[in-house]
């Protein structure tokens, strides 16, 4: 233990000196805030002294709060898994994160952790993916791991974390364990007094053991001397804000409060009285989350056991350092002076700062030997890699003369259920209680939905004549959810990071209603942000959910997955293109080949990334025809020419999604008095403008002859070329296309919630029927002046 405690100080002196330097060491040119966190980092040192050093396994994973970065960062240097450099660049560009990142930071990041609560609720979707692992038989030869989160008690304010509590409970949460670093301030403020009750009572109603770290054991040896009764009563009973001020102000204060409160009470006064000032505020700071030995103590015996534990541990918001206990603490940084003071106080000599074993009690080779022998640092594969999983050559459908994408979805789904391949049993969906309407029934009905245990189908067994067949087992293949997109996407997060955190390849569909992207976006961006791999299938969308108006209408979505990064975006308007999007998004997301840092590729096709479907409900009359190359190339590229312009264009219509009947239409109105007019179909605008911006980035930086997709489709149009974009969504998704050759540009779209009455009285409005595209083509070929959007005019 005494090892241990000697790492427990280096631990908060590189954590306090990182953040040091990068503030008043390290030089800075624009002046901006550096910050750290010296605080929350040092009530957090104890707890991940302990995990790290003496509890953790390596097949264990962990979501460090995001403000304890710097402790992270440190005990990895010690490891030897983190450099001197990425140290000396805490919160630099390409040094050490300010929040833990699985893809910007070198060292052993399980979970990105830079959005508060979600890397918490991450952890627990984690859990049941390996529970989904374990049952398939993938992993047998490896040992189930602790999915474990280090929470700031203010993270327990995200609602995401209650929205998984119940998910967990609903699918028989196990091997998880939730550690709240309870030092009772925020950033803000100190917490509410009694709110670890109703945290412990939360954790124990969703069938969670909790286990309450309050008193260290200098606490609990005083509490068993003659007052120490008392004693314990007064520190029960201590409100928070008063707590963190005299531990602030010091062992004279606490030593003034404490007589003054139970003072001439005989044994206990001569138990305050026997302790000098400093013993007197060493055993008042001793509370159970700084207390090496209860902690281990904890963690060893839950161990013994798979439910999931939450551990409530009491600490001191800047333990151990001058800060600690102030409620402006948050935010603080030590002064220089109060840094020395602490350097010569840890034995650390001047200019030796960053020296792994300076200041230490114990010899290097000692304090090695430790190290290595810790169950952690065990050899073991903690980011695994697991084979890709071929796909089919194509995937047929039932087809029709008229269908929409989200029943052409279903289909092909459901030829995938069909198979008995390796490629079909890693498919995965899941849905936000949404699983029939978004047409993933038929799926269901053939694979089944997951969970540990048998759970029949009550209405089959007594004979109710149903649809479907909803059968819970092991078997199963689909998670259902409650109505609730931060857990969709978070779950699609857990699951897209099976391959690295379970080493077993999932291949991982969500569905939800497309206007409800916006409800989970934070989950969504944090699955991107941590490169986790899945399909989402957003149907409907548009107008076409509901006409009627209001809410259940998605016109900005088109440009939420232009702009995420790590999600390409498709609005198919036929059938026979997303059967080739999707058999493409199935080897996409599977893809790992690293980009080089002035790698200028537009397409992400080496690194790969996650795939999100717009899809509709509305019927359109499908074409026949083949879909093999170069079209289908054209299509996965983003665009490819319905109606080829001729060489004496001056006007092109470019379409996307359930548009398209209107845009056909139209193109037969204007080709009666136009020759040589374009219909551009629009797969993607993600990927259009993703390459056409990059294309422009490779010229910058060298490369004269970089072109994208797009400025090649549109090469061969005349200079006078006018464009009319048309789309069921926001006109600016479509209107930067008038700018990849500076032609006039009239975007017809929808641009606001609320109106009423059918798709096509919508249409109508927005002048998306054919006589409004034709009326947008007799103006823009008239050069008349246009409204701006975007950079196209």
């Amino acid at each position: 233990m005494t090892i241990l405690s000697e790492l427990e100080r280096k631990v908060l002196w590189l954590a306090v000196w990182m953040i040091h330097h990068a503030n008043y060491v390290r030089g800075s040119q624009d002046g901006l805030k550096v910050g750290g966190h010296q605080a929350s980092s040092a009530s957090a040192s104890t707890l991940m002294t302990a995990l790290y050093f003496q509890i953790l396994r390596p097949e264990d994973r962990v979501a460090v709060k995001p403000h304890a970065s710097p402790v992270f960062h440190a005990i990895q240097y010690l490891f030897g898994r983190q450099t001197l450099d990425q140290l000396q660049n805490f919160r630099g560009y390409r040094g050490a994160q300010s929040y833990p990142s699985r893809t910007k930071d070198i060292d052993d990041v399980d979970f990105s952790t830079g959005s508060v609560g979600l890397g918490v609720a991450q952890t627990l979707f984690s859990s049941l993916v390996q529970d989904y692992v374990t049952a398939k038989g993938w992993n047998a030869d490896q040992p189930e791991g602790r999915m474990i989160a280090l929470l700031g008690d203010a993270e327990m304010d995200e609602g995401n974390i209650f929205e998984a509590l119940l998910e967990g409970w609903k699918h028989g949460l196990r091997n998880t364990w939730w550690v709240v670093d309870y030092n009772r301030q925020s950033l803000d403020a100190v917490v509410r007094e009694g709110l670890w009750q109703r945290f412990e009572s939360i954790f124990r109603n969703f069938g969670w053991d909790v286990v309450i770290l309050k008193h260290g054991t200098l606490q609990q040896a005083a509490f068993e001397e003659e007052g120490g009764e008392k004693l314990r009563s007064w520190i029960d009973s201590c409100p928070n804000q008063l707590y963190s001020a005299l531990t602030f102000q010091g062992g004279a204060a606490w030593r003034r409060r404490l007589l003054d409160d139970l003072g001439d009470q005989g044994p206990v006064t001569r138990l305050i009285e026997k302790r000098s000032d400093q013993d007197l505020a060493a055993l008042m700071a001793n509370l159970g989350g700084h207390d090496l030995a209860s902690i281990i103590d904890a963690f060893e015996e839950a161990r013994g056991h798979d439910r999931p534990t939450c551990f409530i541990a009491y600490t001191i918001k800047g333990f151990g350092l001058p800060l600690a206990g102030h409620k402006d603490n948050h935010a603080g940084l030590m002064t220089p002076a109060q840094v020395d003071a602490l350097r010569q106080g840890m034995g650390v000599r001047e200019g030796r700062e960053w020296e792994m074993f300076e200041g230490l009690a114990y010899d290097e080779a000692a304090i090695r030997s430790y190290l290595a022998s810790s169950p952690f640092a065990q050899p073991a594969t903690r980011r695994h890699k697991a084979p890709a999983v071929p796909g089919p050559a194509q995937i047929t459908w039932g087809a029709q003369a008229s269908m929409s994408t989200q029943q052409g979805f279903g289909l092909l789904m459901h030829e995938i259920a069909k198979s008995d391949s390796d490629f079909a049993k890693r498919v995965v969906t899941t849905s936000p209680d949404v699983t029939v309407s978004t047409n993933l029934g038929a799926w269901v009905n053939r694979r089944g939905l997951f969970a540990r245990g048998d759970q029949a189908d009550i209405f089959r067994e007594e004979r109710i004549p149903s649809t479907f067949n909803w059968t819970f087992s092991p078997s199963g293949q689909h998670f259902e959810l409650g109505i609730s997109e931060m857990n969709l996407f978070t779950m699609l997060s857990a699951l897209g990071l099976s391959h690295s955190l379970h080493g077993e390849r999932l291949l991982p569909v969500g569905t939800l209603y497309d206007p409800f992207i916006e409800r989970g976006l934070d989950a969504l961006n944090y699955a991107c942000y941590q490169d986790a791999r899945f399909i989402l299938a957003a149907t409907p969308s548009g107008v076409t959910l509901a006409p009627e108006g209001g809410a259940h209408q998605s016109i900005a979505t088109p440009l939420i997955g232009m702009a995420q990064d790590g999600l390409a975006t498709f609005e198919p308007a036929y059938v026979d293109e997303l059967a080739v999007i999707l058999r493409w998004a199935f080897d996409y997301m599977q893809r790992s080949g690293e980009a080089e840092p002035d790698d200028h590729s537009w397409l992400r096709d080496q690194t790969g990334g996650s795939v999100y479907l717009r899809l509709s409900t509305r019927l359109i009359e499908q074409p026949t025809r083949q879909t093999g190359d170069p079209l289908a190339r054209d299509i996965v590229d983003g665009a490819y020419w319905l109606r080829k312009p001729g060489p004496n264009a001056a006007v092109v219509i470019a379409y996307s999604g359930a548009v398209a009947p209107e845009a056909v239409q139209a193109l037969g109105l204007v080709a009666g008095d136009r020759r040589d007019v374009g219909l551009l179909a629009v797969t993607s605008a993600d990927r259009l403008n993703a390459g056409w911006s990059a294309a422009a980035r490779a010229r910058q930086y060298g490369h004269p002859h970089a072109t994208s997709h797009v400025e090649r489709l549109l090469a061969g149009l005349p200079a006078s070329c006018a464009i009319v974009t048309v789309l069921d969504g926001h006109p600016a998704t479509l209107a930067w296309l008038g700018s990849v050759h500076g032609h006039r540009t009239r975007a017809l779209g929808v641009e606001h919630f609320g109106q009423t009455g059918t798709i096509a009285d919508l249409y109508r409005h927005y002048g998306i029927d054919a006589q409004g595209i034709m009326a947008a083509v007799q103006s823009v070929s008239a050069g008349r002046p246009l409204r701006h959007l975007g950079s196209a005019a």
